[in-house]
């Protein structure tokens, strides 16, 4: 959520870094909060009088005033008609914070003043590549669905008939695979720092919301009839969540985790992209890591969760890219992201594996997470950032096609095989 306070402070200067994002209107939302402001002033002043009358009423009857008498009867008067028109100030009060806080939980967070300005994602910018020597320079490479029905490892036809299109069923060594790479993901990621959470997979609105899944993509979500409840998108919205409505020290922080979850998109609005393969599917796989921090830390913290992401790619010798997002290409809650994309032979191009952003104070102040420093008054909202560590079916898709043999086999990378138990697939 958007700081409010700033917003009333520099109007002109939050609209123009929004801007950047698009075009939004935040005039009806400085409109309410003045009347807001303006009534809350009202209500103050008057429970300020009423407090008054009550006192003096007190005073005189004590002084031998009786409740007869006429000044008595005006001040009583007066304080029944201060709680008359508070009954209906309250609850205009309260309908107008209501409609500020649906303004401002529709707002995105602010970019980042070091993110590269554009439009859209012909704007991202590149920041590095990795491993040119590891691009497969055979010919004849199959795409990923294509080999691994080969291998007789996965089977969509079959998840259709169980579900709907956009659904897998993993088969034998698919689903070792899948599993063995889960395990040398968060194994990796233990090793590193991050302390392992199994979290609920079905989360209840409030916990959309803290994240910034709801209300703007109710529509990508899938919800349960009769429930308060979501199926997760990803393990970012149980995990940052635990700490909703907390104070945390700040000698707790920097508190990182990382978890592996099923994922539920519905992928609004991508029909006709991606809609064969392990790329873009309903349900899939995820190791996610989350990072709670100081925010005078949470620059050097972005930096390092990139890196705690890229090793794994570096471990499986995946060549990709680390890419810049811009201004306009941001998602909702991200001040400042990068995109991990990793090579796909079939497609001759590399294609989005993991995320890696920084939401500043911007989930915290929608999920009220915030720290307190020792022997200082007041809290500070903590910096949240999170990443994928990797999207399981698309590195699942990223081996099958960079380690594919001229002889339709498919190598096991090296790190894995001691969680396979076999140095490759064949057909």
């Amino acid at each position: 959520m958007i700081d409010l306070k700033q917003l009333r402070e520099n109007p002109q200067q939050f609209l123009d870094r929004l801007s950047l994002r698009g075009e939004f209107n935040i005039q009806p939302m400085l409109d309410l909060d003045r009347q807001q402001r303006e009534l809350e002033m009202e209500r103050s002043q008057l429970q300020a009088r009423g407090n008054q009358i009550g006192k003096a009423v007190g005073d005189k009857m004590k002084a031998g005033a009786k409740p007869t008498d006429p000044e008595i009867q005006a001040l009583k008067a007066e304080g029944s008609e201060i709680k008359a028109t508070l009954s209906e100030l309250e609850p205009r009060e309260k309908d107008l914070k209501a409609q500020i806080e649906t303004w401002a939980l529709a707002l995105p967070n602010l970019p980042s003043a070091s993110t590269p300005i554009g439009e859209n994602e012909t704007e991202n910018v590149e920041v590095r590549s990795w491993g040119a020597e590891y691009i497969p320079q055979h010919t004849g490479i199959l795409p990923h669905w294509e080999i691994g029905e080969k291998l007789g490892i996965f089977n969509f036809e079959r998840a259709t008939k169980v579900a709907q299109s956009r659904f897998v069923t993993l088969i034998g060594q698919g689903a070792a695979l899948e599993r063995a790479l889960i395990s040398f993901m968060l194994d990796r990621h233990t090793k590193a720092g991050y302390v392992e959470i199994i979290p609920p997979f079905l989360i209840n609105t409030a916990s959309m919301t803290g994240t910034g899944q709801l209300p703007k993509f109710s529509e990508e979500s899938f919800k349960c009839d009769g429930d308060d409840l979501w199926l997760a998108p990803t393990a970012e919205v149980p995990v940052t969540n635990l700490y909703r409505d907390e104070i945390l020290s700040a000698d707790e922080l920097p508190i990182y985790h990382c978890a592996y979850t099923p994922c539920f998109r519905r992928e609004a609005g991508s029909y006709g992209r991606d809609t064969r393969g392990l790329i873009r599917l309903h349900q899939f796989n995820k190791v996610e890591l989350v990072k709670f921090v100081h925010p005078s830390t949470s620059e050097q913290e972005h930096q390092a969760l990139v890196q705690d992401a890229t090793a794994i790619l570096e471990a499986l010798k995946l060549p990709y890219r680390v890419v810049e997002l811009c201004t306009g290409d941001l998602g909702f809650s991200a001040g400042k992201c990068y995109d991990l994309e990793v090579w796909l032979p079939s497609a001759d191009c590399y294609r989005e594996i993991s995320s890696c952003s920084n939401f500043y104070d911007f989930q915290s102040r929608r999920g009220n997470i915030r720290f307190k420093e020792t022997g200082q008054k007041g809290t500070q909202f903590t910096h949240t950032l999170n990443g994928s560590g990797l999207a399981v079916g698309r590195t699942m898709a990223a081996i099958l096609e960079n380690y594919q043999q001229p002889d339709g086999s498919v190598k096991v990378p090296e790190v894995l095989q001691p969680y396979l138990g076999r140095e490759k697939f064949d057909p």
